[in-house]
């Protein structure tokens, strides 16, 4: 990404194939679940297998959503520009305790395992987009350059 080089190619690269295999385990996992659930099973536990379903989807999702805008800046298909303005990543939904608490616990696993990726995201997506920031200090410091410029003329 340019000069930023706390986000590597091989970084994004690694975390995209993870978020491969997750998006593959979480898709299975929850396809399988609702064709295993007896149809005498509790509503809640149904709503909930579909709530957090739709919500671990989407989390995983936007992980890679976010890293294949990455890897499109990485292969000069997507220029800084783009990507600052439509890279963002999405703000996390967590999941509720309650409806973790009816879910078996390898879909539980699963869905803390999106979280944890979506936040390891966003600490990376943060420290990039911060270092775009400018700080007050940094704009009074061109505040005096043009001022001493200007009466150079």
């Amino acid at each position: 990404m340019g000069t930023h080089a706390d986000i590597s190619q091989a970084i994004i690269e690694a975390l995209y194939h993870e978020a491969l295999a997750l998006a593959d385990e979480v898709r299975a996992a929850f396809d399988l679940s609702q064709a295993s659930l007896p149809a005498d099973e509790d509503d809640f536990a149904r709503i909930a297998l579909s709530v957090e379903g739709l919500r671990t989807t989407t989390r995983v999702m936007h992980a890679l959503a976010w890293l294949l805008n990455r890897r499109a800046h990485f292969h000069g298909e997507m220029s800084e520009f783009q990507l600052r303005r439509h890279g963002a990543l999405p703000p996390d939904r967590p999941s509720d305790p309650d409806n973790l608490a009816l879910l078996p616990g390898d879909i539980g696993e699963l869905v803390r395992a999106s979280e944890l990726l979506h936040a390891r995201i966003t600490r990376l997506d943060r420290a990039w987009r911060d270092s775009f920031e400018m700080r007050p200090a940094a704009v009074l410091r061109l505040r005096e350059r043009l001022g001493r410029a200007v009466g150079e003329i």
